[in-house]
């Protein structure tokens, strides 16, 4: 693991190519319609290989997140503006329990596992959004404002609807790009229907390596990395 937790300089961790378990990366989200990252996490590589991309988000992580150009969260504005007023981002501590974060090649969506204080699971959280883009020591994406929350009695129900459907009012996302996102919540829903992976594969009973430092946000996480072909 990099020195008091730094993100390394990696490309994609060796000549398997792919990370090795506790490498540093980002995880990062462009904001919409655009390419400026709006969304940064560090976070610490569980596993990396040709089917999976999992990585562990630790509580007190330092994350840059969007907000209002004059320091209101976004939640507080009202849906109907959220998107047209001016941003801008700051640094914060992510608070709360961790997130485990699990993402396939090609998907687009990513799965991400909540737990209550002590390790009580909560809920899986169906991300909607582009497939990752793998950087040199990070993973790039741009949400896609729909999710889907899946609990542990197989249950589910969709979320951010409005956001979702403000988004398209105000031209953040065009008819053909809705109509994919659809799709692709239609097909995550039938994998949940189906209990297939990563729902059915015990990822609520994982646990992080406890000697493992929580990553440093570095100065240039706003950095344009180069592309891998992996």
């Amino acid at each position: 693991m990099a020195d008091g937790g730094a993100v390394r300089r990696v490309g994609t961790g060796g000549a398997t190519g792919f990370w090795r378990p506790g490498d540093h990366i980002l995880w990062r989200y462009r904001e919409n319609g655009g390419e400026v990252f709006h969304i940064v996490r560090p976070v610490t590589v569980v596993r990396d290989d040709a089917d999976l991309l999992a990585v562990w988000m630790a509580p007190g992580t330092r994350c840059v997140k969007p907000v209002l150009a004059d320091g209101t969260p976004l939640h507080q504005e009202p849906l109907v503006t959220r998107y047209t007023k001016p941003r801008t981002v700051v640094v914060d501590r992510w608070f709360g329990t961790g997130v485990l974060k699990l993402a396939r090649p090609g998907e687009p969506w990513s799965v991400w596992l909540f737990w209550e204080p002590g390790w009580q699971f909560k809920n899986w959280y169906v991300n909607l959004e582009e497939p990752l883009a793998r950087r040199d020591g990070a993973v790039d994406s741009e949400d896609h404002f729909l999710d889907l929350c899946v609990f542990p009695d197989r249950s589910w129900g969709w979320r951010d609807e409005d956001e979702f459907a403000q988004a398209q009012q105000d031209g953040l996302m065009d008819a053909d790009v809705a109509e994919q996102v659809r799709e692709a919540g239609r097909a995550a829903v039938e994998v949940v229907r189906a209990w297939g992976s990563p729902f059915a594969d015990g990822w609520e009973n994982w646990r992080p390596d406890p000697s493992w430092a929580v990553p440093l946000l570095p100065e240039d996480w706003d950095r344009t990395a180069a592309r891998l072909s992996t």
